[in-house]
């Protein structure tokens, strides 16, 4: 059985919110701020990954 890679999602934004996007199966509502060094942040709840537009090519 192999495991999906956690959601990558490029954003505009240096602070998103996070809550999982499976309604009741999701998880609470935190917000992240992106980092301004590397460009992206990761979810502690579920993994998902949100890089900034502006690092988004360097990212591959």
């Amino acid at each position: 059985m192999s495991i999906a890679p956690p959601e990558t999602e490029v954003v505009s934004a240096w602070r998103v919110s996070c809550d999982g996007g499976e309604g009741a199966l999701g998880h609470p509502r935190i917000w992240l701020s992106l980092s301004h060094e590397t460009g992206e942040v990761e979810c502690g709840y579920c993994d998902k990954k949100f890089i900034h537009e502006s690092f988004a090519a360097k990212a591959g």
